[in-house]
């Protein structure tokens, strides 16, 4: 299996297909399957390149702190380095957007194109940070993700349509939630805590001078489409979409529009 060694630890990574590099940011409490529906279209004509975060899928846990979303983005910046990735776009859903805004941010000279999916560069708002650190708290007490946590989590992640006419697909995220293995606990609550404390990077978004796609889900309950709207303001070259239908996982849950959305914004910028 591909793993590159980043600080000493072994981040896993999926990769499939050849042309430019698309490097893929995947969400909170997900790893590299998520993206499985974009990869199989895009890698027809891309190097789709999919890491694993700390503690969630086959990567290395972490050792045990807080973790920030500047490392995360400065962990991914030395995964792509160390692959001799020279120019590549992001595509990062919800965390995984969070570092790849910062990754732009850092490395103009690398990242060519941004997608932003369903994921805030701003404050977390005090009412959920308090909410989700006292949900963190009971993860960590349980060394699990406990039941009644799991029904309450799921929503979070869906639109009520995908709630409602996809029970196989619901269940199988109930499922993985439910089967977290103790010894991932601390990396997943570490990197929630780093996720919900983070910084605002609002003021700094106006420097981004590359093509940048933000999609939001229009029923994103955790990042709701307002956010999105805010951050397509301050970047200068950012096209908006709000994809109906469709919750915080939205290339899960209309993936035949999404990756039509990615296929037409990467062909037209990078051929560009």
């Amino acid at each position: 299996m591909p793993f590159i060694t980043v600080k000493g630890k072994m981040m896993f990574f999926e990769e499939e297909g050849d042309g430019f590099p698309l490097l893929f940011g995947h969400s909170y409490l997900w790893d590299a399957a998520m993206w499985k529906p974009q990869v199989a279209e895009l890698a027809k004509s891309y190097r789709c390149i999919v890491p694993e975060i700390w503690g969630h899928g086959r990567s290395d846990v972490l050792p045990g702190r807080p973790y920030s979303i500047e490392e995360l983005a400065e962990d991914h910046w030395i995964f792509a380095r160390a692959l001799g990735l020279e120019q590549f776009a992001v595509i990062g859903l919800s965390v995984g957007g969070m570092w790849g805004a910062h990754m732009a941010l850092a490395h103009p000279e690398a990242v060519t194109a941004l997608v932003l999916m369903d994921t805030y560069t701003g404050p977390e708002p005090d009412e959920s940070m308090t909410r989700y650190f006292r949900m963190l708290d009971i993860v960590e007490q349980a060394a699990a993700i406990p039941p009644d946590l799991v029904k309450t989590l799921v929503p979070l992640f869906f639109s009520p349509a995908t709630m409602r006419s996809h029970h196989d697909f619901v269940d199988g995220f109930k499922d993985k939630l439910a089967s977290v293995r103790a010894e991932m606990v601390p990396s997943i609550v570490d990197i929630g805590r780093g996720i919900f404390s983070r910084t605002s990077i609002l003021d700094r978004l106006s420097g981004l001078n590359i093509p940048a796609l933000v999609i939001v889900g229009a029923d994103d309950s955790a990042r709701p489409p307002e956010e999105s709207r805010r951050m397509a303001q301050l970047i200068r070259n950012a096209q908006l979409v709000v994809v109906p239908e469709a919750g915080h996982i939205c290339n899960l849950e209309q993936p035949e529009l999404v990756n039509r959305l990615l296929v037409r914004f990467l062909n037209k910028v990078l051929t560009a």
